[in-house]
């Protein structure tokens, strides 16, 4: 198994895991709930776009090929996040709702 990069807050939760290699992407793609929990994830691109998993499957050609080249053309996956709490967090590709563990989705309506 590849290294997955972690960046973790003060309080010891991960945050945010790094994305450099195409493994390390397809290993992510590969399961769309962080473990333990079953947290709803989403990619992050290099340049600061949210893609749901649906559109990172869809697309993942691109995607591998931004990652193995260094791309910076939107498509360049570098890092997967779990959506605590973001009830209004949209994928910026497909426009579909990404899902929030804990949001109170009244809210953001």
């Amino acid at each position: 198994m590849a290294s997955l990069g972690t960046v973790a807050s003060g309080d010891g939760m991960e945050v945010i895991m790094i994305i450099e290699t195409v493994e390390q992407f397809r290993e992510h793609l590969a399961e769309p709930w962080a473990w333990p929990g079953g947290y709803p994830r989403y990619f992050i691109t290099s340049d600061g776009a949210a893609l749901s998993y649906r559109a990172a499957r869809e697309e993942a050609e691109q995607i591998e090929y931004a990652i193995a080249n260094k791309l910076s053309d939107g498509w360049r996956v570098v890092a997967v996040d779990i959506n605590f709490e973001d009830a209004d967090l949209f994928c910026d590709h497909t426009g579909e709702k990404i899902e929030a563990a804990y949001a109170d989705e009244e809210a953001s309506q």
